[in-house]
């Protein structure tokens, strides 16, 4: 028998060191390499063609019934996974410390288990009293869930087979998961790697469908190895900011629908409350044209969200540095914008401070939000407000061509059922709808000149 190799594996990135080194040679992080249990390695000798059992093959068209999706009672939920829970699956969902994840969780689980499916909720990281108290306080005390506080993975699956398989099954969270099987403590590399295979094996075999709740690190991403994500079939991601009411379920991975799909919810007293017309959060208080403010249709997956773009510029003494800050945007994004306004248009922003902010908390990543955030920067600039009841979308290039986006017609249709009556766009994108005057930009001195005449 060939001798156990010894491996080291970084708790921060998951590589895989042959000896053990103060610094992670990927990561760069210190004091992250722990030993993992010596594994019998096969030498290449071995020969894997024979004493195996035969594999039966299916062809697409095979008449199967397919699995019947189930409805969470949340239509923004079933909005994200695509239309609903597909039995099997094992769904991963992250977001900060707070955000409302395991209360998103608890109002699904009671809406199934009201509708007579039956729910586990399995919580590693709270009392059974204290979930018990959070669902009075959401008014679901009747709800019937089967709850449990406990960290074993063998005794979860252990007490999971002597019983019928529920419908969901809840992990909270799988950081908090342990195996006897495995050396570590629970939330290493190894133990969140193994308790995740065993609980979806289990809900694989069983038709369970299985949601994870997982830590994310400081930059926002899941915490843990990325073979995690590879391992589930939908990676959810509960994105927003405590202070504001909103929160939004965004799917990253979905194995099962698409993705970048979004469901939009409100924290309200009595816990998450569905927001079927995003558009008119992002919106609110908006009563009078100020300069700096511009409207964009954005695009989540299949939904047009219309929210509000605000700009300000500070003119600074000779000498100083301005200060670029940004909040919801990509700020080389916007360093690249000011350049090309700086260079195609005449304008200067070297001599003032930039401020930029997509309002409500909302995140931007749709590359059309250029002409807006122009828009928005050019009426800072002038002091000028943009004229009411218009909005603005397109892409801008560093030659300071508008070019065309997808998806533009939703866009106008958005913004027509909001009261909105002119939309400045791409050339070559405009599509007839009631009420809606459509006028294209080709070039960035166009939104300049529209800007300062009031348009």
């Amino acid at each position: 028998m060939a001798k156990p190799k010894r491996r080291y594996i970084c708790q921060a990135c998951g590589s895989v060191s042959p000896r053990w080194q103060g610094q992670c040679p990927d990561c760069a992080e210190w004091n992250t390499l722990v030993e993992e249990a010596p594994q019998t390695v096969f030498s290449a000798k071995h020969d894997l063609s024979s004493g195996g059992r035969a594999v039966q093959f299916v062809s697409l068209d095979s008449p199967v019934a397919l699995p019947q999706r189930r409805k969470t009672g949340l239509a923004e939920f079933d909005r994200a996974l695509g239309g609903g829970l597909v039995p099997g699956s094992a769904i991963l969902m992250g977001g900060d410390p707070g955000i409302g994840k395991s209360t998103l969780l608890l109002q699904t689980a009671a809406s199934i288990a009201n509708s007579g499916g039956m729910v586990v909720y399995i919580s590693g990281e709270e009392a059974s009293d204290q979930i018990r108290l959070r669902a009075d306080r959401l008014g679901l005390g009747k709800a019937p869930i089967r709850l449990a506080s406990t960290t074993s993975v063998r005794d979860i699956l252990t007490t999971l087979g002597t019983m019928d398989a529920p419908a969901l099954l809840v992990i909270d969270s799988i950081q908090t998961m342990h195996s006897d099987q495995i050396e570590g403590a629970p939330g290493t590399v190894s133990q969140v790697r193994g308790c995740a295979f065993e609980l979806i094996r289990y809900a694989k075999e069983n038709g369970v469908a299985l949601v994870l709740v997982g830590h994310v690190t400081k930059d926002g991403s899941i915490a843990g190895p990325r073979v995690l994500e590879h391992m589930v079939d939908v990676v959810m991601s509960f994105e927003g900011e405590r202070s504001h009411q909103y929160r939004i379920l965004r799917a990253i991975k979905n194995r099962f629908g698409a993705v970048d799909e979004i469901g939009v919810f409100a924290m309200a007293g009595a816990g998450l409350e569905e927001v079927g017309n995003p558009s008119l959060l992002f919106l609110s208080g908006r009563e009078e044209p100020v300069p700096g403010s511009a409207v964009f249709p954005a695009l989540e997956g299949t939904r047009p969200v219309l929210v509000e773009i605000q700009a300000l510029t500070v003119r600074l003494a000779s000498g100083a540095t301005p200060r670029r800050a940004v909040v919801g945007w990509d700020s080389g994004r916007l360093a690249m914008l000011l350049a090309v306004l700086e260079s195609r248009c005449g304008l200067s922003f070297s001599s003032a401070e930039v401020y930029l902010n997509v309002a409500g908390g909302y995140r931007l990543t749709d590359p059309a939000a250029d002409l807006a955030v122009a828009a928005a920067l050019v009426s800072a600039l002038a002091d000028r407000p943009l004229a009411a009841g218009t909005a603005w979308f397109g892409e801008v290039s560093l030659a300071g061509e508008v070019r065309p986006v997808a998806h533009s017609g939703v866009r106008l249709r958005e913004a027509a059922k909001l009261g909105f009556t002119q939309l400045h766009g791409p050339d070559g994108a405009a599509e007839k709808v009631e009420g809606l005057r459509y006028s294209p930009i080709r070039l960035l001195p166009n939104l300049v000149d529209r800007v300062m005449a009031g348009a």
